[in-house]
This record gives structure tokens, sequence and C-alpha cells, in this order.
């Protein structure tokens, strides 16, 4: 089991915050991940957060992992994300001003399209969402996507031209209206994008899970350094965890580390 739910690592190198809350679920074995990928990692509680026993600022990169937090009561992320901006806003606000990296994955994706950080990093202003699939039921699966060639986030410049990752939402469709739509576009925001066989975006079920607008699997912020994506790249750091991984090249590494191990470098 990892040592990160004390807080304690072997290894050197960038102290990651993973934020728990009820309902979240992921935590540990987002922990495990980012430590494979060279981070020391530390699961946190949002009560020691609130009480003051823990600082933001003691971080050097803030996850917020999978799962359900507070049961996605209302609406998948919305109780999490008031509670951040109702007591964490400071604190959140000094820790993106200082230029550490932030990433949300699914119900942490969720989570960061609420409180604002994405895809504009305006915190208190919600842009956009993450709705109902448009099947209408829980997906889960696992997805192909390719990084965006413009995208701010330069960290994935160096990754492969298509990652694999598995997926498991109910409210994973990312909507905008239709001028937040082009910002995203023209300003580079889009950072991952579903894509078909042929490695082409596609609006097309299933290689799109859930029919998000422009295919996007996931967004970032104008730094290029807060990140949301709605496949988990934490499920996949070990080979034996693909389905056809007695197929792959015995030279690849798996995606999901490849792309955690990008991500880290930038703190």
């Amino acid at each position: 089991m990892s040592n990160a739910s004390n807080g304690r690592s072997s290894q050197m190198g960038p102290l990651a915050c993973i934020l728990k809350a009820d309902g979240t679920n992921c935590e540990v074995e987002t922990a495990h991940a980012l430590e494979q990928a060279g981070a020391r990692a530390v699961i946190v509680p949002m009560n020691r957060l609130r009480a003051g026993e823990v600082r933001l600022a003691d971080h050097d990169m803030l996850v917020v992992a999978g799962g359900f937090s507070y049961g996605d009561d209302v609406a998948a992320g919305k109780v999490m994300a008031v509670e951040l901006m109702s007591f964490l806003a400071d604190e959140m606000a000094d820790f993106v001003a200082a230029g550490k990296p932030v990433l949300g994955i699914c119900n942490g994706f969720q989570v960061l399209v609420r409180t604002g950080l994405l895809p504009f990093g305006e915190l208190g202003t919600m842009s956009a969402t993450l709705t109902e699939n448009q099947s209408g039921r829980f997906e889960c699966r696992w997805v192909t996507m390719a990084p965006e060639s413009d995208t701010r986030a330069d960290f994935l410049q160096g990754l492969p031209s298509r990652l694999e990752m598995p997926m498991a939402h109910r409210e994973g469709r990312f909507w905008a209206d239709d001028e937040t739509m082009a910002r995203l576009e023209a300003e580079g925001l889009i950072a991952l994008r579903y894509v078909d066989s042929n490695d082409e975006p596609t609006d097309v079920y299933p290689a799109n899970p859930n029919g998000a607008l422009h295919a996007i699997a996931g967004v970032c912020d104008p730094t290029g350094r807060i990140v949301g994506l709605m496949p988990h790249p934490e499920r996949f750091v070990e080979d034996v965890r693909h389905p056809a991984w007695h197929r792959r090249p015995a030279t690849s590494e798996p995606d999901g580390l490849v792309f955690l191990r990008a991500f880290t470098a930038l703190a």
C-alpha cells in the first residue's frame, strides 16, 4: 500500500496534495500513480484544510481525485466546488498565482469547472459544465484520446499522439455555449479530444463516450498549468492493466504513467 496516506515516501520529488472528501474513491490509487510518476503524495481530507491543520501552500502541486464527492448531490462535483469556494478560495487563488500545477481527474475535473478555475482560470465564474452523458447512463470503458497540437498545456507536446485510458462516469459531457466554445478553440484551451479508430476527433458514440462537444476529453486554463480530464490516467500506470497488455509493444510505457510523469514535471 502506498505511503501516501500518511504523507511519507521514500522518493524525492514535488509534494502533491490529493484532496479527499466524503465519497471520493480514487485518492489511494492516484497517490500510488503519482509516486510512480516521481512525486511524493499525501492524501489530505478537506476538513483538515478547513481547520487550518494543513495548508495548500505547503505543497508543490494539487490533484483533485475522482469518485463521487459528497455523493454528487445536486450535480457532480458541485458540493465540493462550493466548499472550496466558500472556505478555501484565497488559498486556491494564492496557489494558482504561485504557478503551481493543478490537476482534476473525472470528478475532480467536474469540481474545477464548477469553481471556475477551468477553463478560463476565473475563480467563482462558471463558464462551462460537465453534464449527463448523451446515452443517459453510466459509461465505463477504455477510450482513445489525442493531445491537441496547439494546446496551452505544453507538457502534452512530448506525449504520444494517441493515449488510451479507462473512463467511468455518468456526467462527463463537456458543454458550453457557442461563444465559449469558440473561445476555447481560439485560445488553445482544449487539451485532449476523443478520437476514433482513424485518430480523428469524433462525436460518434462509443468512441466519444458521453457526447462531449467538439469531442473534448480534457481542457486547460490559459497558463496550461491547470488541467482537467474525464478519463483516469492513474488507472493505467502498469502494463497489465490494459485489456490487451500482451499485444502492446514491449517498449511502450503505460499512457497514464507517461501523462502523469509529464504533468508532475510542471512542479
